[in-house]
């Protein structure tokens, strides 16, 4: 079996666990000879890194048109390799070959007939913990508070992660007293015993002092850790705060390989590393960063915001290590989940369960794609 056809298909959309944010992300459909496909996806983003990864894709698929699926692995070094003068350490080439190895992975779980986590070694674990990840965008604390306590208290989510420094009226992670009442309001919400978790951000940045004070403050709420607390270059600033908090740190979420990830583990400052297989080189990039993770005896975490693409790799990904404490999924009714796929993923009684159709265990619907169609 060859390949037959490679194509991006890129899309905008609102985004209601964003305030409706327009986000951007691009789709890899990879085609057989028999008319088998599979679907990848880059985290793309920005409306200009969209427009760059989907020439890429086209640049790259020609290349891989002809080459045997079953080769999916040998086909991405190629595409590492290849790509090291316009995509050293990241960039666009990075989403680009992410998305195609993700399509090249559910391709060849469809063509033999057998799931992703079974063709990546197998699952150490059937079902992950689920926790609502969202953020936070009316102007009033507890009205959020309230909101992300139903979704611990009456959709069934163990826990719920928080972002900071978004969109909408919120205003969360610019003044430290309004944060800690938040978080103490959230604490009150969610009950004793659930997950919380708060995020930083991308949008603002903290001095190390202003990080420590927020998490020693976060942390008298039972914070189960803080993520990117510090921009990804501000090591210092990490181990700065490593010695002054008791919670774990999070970060990871802005490398794009293993070398990056290898040189963040290395440090010792991060606890629990995000990988997002949208932006990682895909799920063969992701278990590089796994097999790292397990050396250092840290935990992996699936920074699977983006479409049920996306997700069902994540979750073939976080089964298949016994390093992988939870798996997050957006609680807000969004385009990319539950239009996109027939059977969106969804929790139940705070558990997901691993994917075991053919492939990613997903099937796209090309008719949503043209919805949400971005030139």
């Amino acid at each position: 079996m060859k390949i037959k056809r490679v194509t991006p298909h890129s899309v905008s959309y609102p985004e209601p666990n964003d305030s409706n944010n327009t986000r951007y992300l691009t789709f890899c459909r990879i085609e057989a000879e028999d008319g088998t496909v599979g679907w990848g996806e880059a985290i793309s983003q920005f409306p200009d890194s969209t427009r760059a990864t989907a020439r890429i894709i086209e640049a790259m698929g020609e290349a891989i048109v002809g080459a045997d699926p079953m080769e999916n692995v040998a086909i991405w070094r190629r595409l590492h390799e290849g790509s090291w003068w316009y995509g050293y350490r990241g960039g666009p080439a990075s989403f680009a070959i992410s998305a195609i190895d993700i399509a090249l992975w559910d391709l060849k779980g469809k063509l033999l007939g057998q799931p992703v986590v079974n063709l990546i070694g197998g699952a150490y674990r059937e079902r992950l913990p689920a926790i609502a990840s969202t953020h936070a965008f009316d102007e009033s604390l507890e009205v959020e508070a309230e909101k992300h306590g139903r979704y611990v208290r009456s959709d069934g989510y163990r826990g719920v992660k928080v972002g900071m420094g978004k969109r909408g009226k919120a205003h969360l992670g610019y003044e430290i007293a309004r944060d800690v009442e938040f978080v103490r309001l959230l604490r009150e919400a969610i009950g004793p015993d659930a997950l919380l978790i708060m995020d930083r951000g991308q949008s603002l940045v903290w001095t190390r002092a202003e990080a420590i004070r927020r998490t020693n403050a976060f942390e008298e709420y039972g914070l189960y850790w803080i993520e990117e607390p510090m921009e990804p270059t501000d090591i210092a600033g990490f181990q700065s705060l490593r010695s002054q908090v008791k919670c774990m740190i999070g970060t990871g979420e802005r490398e794009w390989n293993a070398r990056g990830f290898a040189e963040v583990i290395s440090s010792g400052v991060a606890d629990v590393i995000g990988c997002d297989p949208g932006r990682a080189e895909g799920i063969t990039g992701s278990l590089k960063v796994i097999e790292l993770v397990e050396a250092a005896d840290i935990w992996f975490n699936a920074h699977a915001w983006s479409s049920a693409v996306v997700s069902a790799a994540s979750l073939a990904l976080s089964a298949s290590t016994p390093r992988c404490l939870l798996f997050e999924l957006k609680p807000i009714e969004n385009p990319m989940q539950h239009e996109l796929v027939d059977e969106p993923f969804s929790q139940t009684d705070g558990w997901i369960s691993v994917p075991r159709r053919p492939g990613l265990g997903v099937e796209v619907k090309e008719s949503v794609l043209e919805k949400y169609r971005f030139d």
